[in-house]
Formats: structure tokens, sequence, C-alpha cells
């Protein structure tokens, strides 16, 4: 144990002793820093200095426990791609413990890729360095771009090789997060039928995150309604940023409503709603078109995990959870519609809008227009005139076909009372010019794992931290994959 480089404050520790498995991290041969977030580490109340000598990199290399700390592995199941796994767990992750940031909120500090634990079951408990590049650089610029997620703080080295389909570097990644509790956290203990456990979560996610409901004449069902509407909220965000999650297991959906585990995720370039990118996603079944429909699925399971605190008899707890779970859908659209209102510059809402929006989509899948371009460059359309709409038109197989969507927009556009420069302004603070593009995240992988080169990486880093900005020196990480550029397939860290 060391100074205290944390001040730490572990509730998810004084749990009981059947949430995890107590265990240290396995120290690695050779840490060595590749990068510390020093905004987050601000936010934390953390001293970067601190975690970039070396007695920080130790700990973030879990070669030191910090003082504080209590590490743990998080015990949890889920549905697989559908299929019931009753134990999985942190497998390749240690909670070192929690930390409360500067606007009071309690984070979770976590080391992924750490070493084996009870839950690893055949893994080495290791990750790669590619995988944890990327998830930095995803989960970083999904931070930026507004959307609830994890969080990166650091990644070291390990120096050692672990095996995949080949021999790869070895990295661990520190992540910070509202929580590590999930969905399959409570499948856990519902399939076990341990109702003091599923008791005890309820009582900690709700006083952890959600205590706005300990008002409620029914706390359990108000979390369960709580959770849908975070679970809609973040689905809909993902969708009008064009992200495909990859894998979304119910051991992979957070109940504090954060985008969490990124594995085989992916920014669409080309729109189309079949589009998948997941290595191990062969059937398609969490295709960017299909994602509300799984968390929907998803919620269902945890009213199902809930059912036996939310009324004593089970039809009547049956009859709670169906009429919460069925609020999705509703509550999804609404979020959805607004920002696609919003992706459009709309302001005032009309029964026809979604409408608008479907068929500009069905427009882009028909005519391979890229997703984030399309939606940039009609930011800077006029409202009474096509004579700017090259950029956006060049985007269509038949800019034709455009042209057509254009007309009934700008009819529509014609009933706003914004100004045009007002609804363009308002329009580029929702559109994005950059993405973490594939070919892109890709590339800076590479250059670090073959050419021990963090060039790329850091320009790319910079780039997504200001992605509504125009930064028109940047244009080349704005602009999609040429043909031989396009990545096909990601694949997933473990």
């Amino acid at each position: 144990m060391d100074a205290a480089l944390f001040a730490f404050d572990n509730s998810y520790a004084r749990l009981p002793e059947r949430f995890y498995a107590r265990l240290a991290p396995t120290p690695v041969s050779d840490a060595h820093l590749v990068r510390v977030n020093v905004e987050l580490a601000r936010h934390l109340c953390l001293e970067p200095d601190q975690l970039t000598s070396p007695v920080g990199v130790d700990i973030l290399a879990g070669n030191r426990i910090p003082a504080g700390a209590e590490p743990l592995a998080m015990a949890y199941a889920g549905f697989q791609f559908g299929g019931w796994v009753p134990q999985l767990g942190d497998g390749r992750a240690i909670l070192l413990g929690e930390v409360i940031d500067r606007h009071g909120g309690r984070r979770d500090i976590q080391l992924k890729g750490c070493g084996r634990t009870p839950y690893s079951r055949d893994g080495d408990g290791r990750a790669g360095l590619g995988p944890v590049l990327r998830e930095y650089l995803v989960s970083e610029a999904m931070a930026a771009l507004g959307i609830p997620t994890t969080r990166s703080l650091a990644a070291v080295t390990t120096g050692e090789l672990i095996q995949r389909e080949s021999l790869l570097p070895g990295a661990v990644l520190t992540r910070v997060a509202q929580s590590h509790v999930r969905v399959g956290t409570f499948q856990f203990f519902a399939a076990r039928q341990d109702i003091a456990a599923l008791r005890a979560l309820s009582n900690y996610v709700i006083v952890r995150h959600y205590p706005q409901v300990l008002e409620s004449e029914q706390p359990c069902l108000a979390l369960f309604d709580a959770v849908i509407g975070a679970q809609a909220e973040l689905l809909a965000k993902w969708q009008l940023v064009g992200f495909i999650h990859g894998v979304m297991n119910t051991d992979n959906t957070s109940v504090a409503g954060e985008t969490i585990d990124y594995g085989p995720c992916a920014f669409m370039d080309t729109y189309h709603p079949e589009t998948v990118y997941s290595a191990i996603d062969h059937l398609g079944r969490y295709a960017y078109g299909n994602q509300p429909a799984i968390a929907h699925w998803n919620l269902a399971g945890l009213g199902q995990a809930l059912l036996r605190l939310l009324d004593e008899k089970h039809e009547m707890a049956l009859e709670k959870a169906q009429a919460a779970v069925n609020a999705f859908p509703v509550r999804f659209a609404a979020a959805y519609d607004a920002g696609a209102r919003s992706k459009l510059g709309l302001e005032q809402a009309r029964v026809e809008d979604a409408a608008l929006m479907q068929d500009l989509l069905q427009c882009m899948a028909d005519n391979h227009a890229d997703f984030t371009l399309t939606f940039r460059r009609l930011c800077e359309l006029g409202g009474a005139t096509s004579a700017a709409d090259g950029p956006v038109r060049s985007l269509f197989d038949d800019p034709v076909a455009f042209d057509g969507w254009a007309v009934r927009w700008r009819e529509r556009l014609a009933g706003e009372a914004r100004q045009e420069h007002q609804r363009q302004a308002a329009m580029r603070r929702v559109n994005p010019a950059f993405i973490p593009r594939n070919h892109l995240v890709e590339e800076a992988i590479q250059a670090a794992m073959a050419d021990d080169d963090l060039g790329p990486f850091d320009a790319l880093t910079r780039v997504l931290a200001s992605p509504y900005l125009d930064q028109p020196a940047c244009e080349r990480w704005q602009a999609p994959p040429r043909p031989e550029q396009v990545v096909h397939q990601t694949f997933c860290g473990t």
C-alpha cells in the first residue's frame, strides 16, 4: 500500500460478500504509461502528475494497491446473444474502489485487463493494446458527443504478450463509471432466487443512481421505470449518431444508463439500418436498426428479475412489470423524434416530422450516403434556396433523390420562426463533424502496435474532443474512408 492518490469511499464493497470476489490484480512485468486523461483526472479530484509518476503507473498497471482500495471482481450473469449464462462476472476487470468527483458524483475506478479472477472461466484475464486503445478513443468520443458513457482515465502497456489469433502486446485500461451494476447483476441473484440479495441490490442502485424514487410508494417499480427511461434516452442518442454497440447482452447493459463495455463497437460510415461490424454477430442480432428492440428485450429481462420485489402476488407483479416495459417503445420514440427534429433544424413538433426523418434515412440507405456527413452538410443549407446543396447531393448515388426530399424539408422549414443563422447554428450543435471513424481508429491502433507510434492516436484524440466544431485544418479526420480503407469487421478484445 502507498500514499493516498485516490480518496476512496467504497460503497459496493460494503454489500454482502456474495456480490463479488475480493482479490488483487495480477502484477505485470514491465508497465509503461500510454496516456493519462488529464481533464478527467482533475474532474475526479486526482493529480495527473501523481498518476504519471512511477508509483501512479504501477497502480494503473495493477502492480500496486493504492491506499484505501478494496479490490474486487463483481459477480453477474446475463443473456449473451439470447442464450442464458448463469455466471459471468468480471473475468478480466477488478474494481479498485470509488471516488467522489468535483460535482459530488460517485465514480468507480476499475482496472480492465488486470488478470484472472474467479469469473474468468477459460479467459486469461488480460487485454490487448488494440482493444484498450479502441475503448479509450470511442468512450472519450462518446463523452465529447454528450452521450452517457463510461470514461477512460488511463492506458498502460504491460510489457507482456497475450495470445489471441496471434501474440499481441498486453495493456490495462483504467475505466471510470457511475457504477458497473448491470441488468445481468440483477439476473444473477434472481436466477438463484436470492431475494435478500435482490432487495439489497435494488436499494443500493436506488440510493446511488435514482434517489428520487425513494419518495415513491413503490420504490422498486419506480426504479424499474427510471432504468427504462435512462435506456430509452441512451438508445435514442446512439441511433442519432450512428453508433453500433455490437454486443448488447444483458451483462453489457448498465442500469445507470451509460454506454458500457466497448468491444466490437463502431460508428456507421455509409448508412444502412442492417449494418453490422461485430465479427461475432453472425446473424445480425445487434445490427444498428435492431438496437432499440434489443434494449426493450433486455429491459424485459430486468423486469423478470425484479418480479419478486414488485408485488407479493405473481400476477400483480407481472402486470406491473409488463406495463412499465411496454412503455419503452413510446419513450424511445419520443426521445428519438425530439433528437431527429433537432438534427433537421426543426424547433416545433409536428406529426409529419417523423416521416420526414425516416424518408431521409431511406433515401440515404438507397443511395449509399454517409450518415455523419449527410447531417453535417445539411446544417449549411439555406431554407429558401438550393444553391448550396452541392456538397450534400454529392453524397448520394442519385442526387435527384435528395432533391425531392429537400423540397419537402424546405417547405417544413418555412413554418419555423427561427432566423436561418440560428437554425444552422443549432443544427451544428447536434450534428457532429467528427466521429471515431473505423478506418481512423484502426490506423491509430496499428501505428501504436506495429510501430510504437502514438502520433495518430494522439491526433485523433484531440480532434474527437471537439466533435461539433468545424476544425478546418482537420478535414482528413472528417472524410469517409476510401474503398480500400473501409473496415468491414471489428473484434471483441477477450
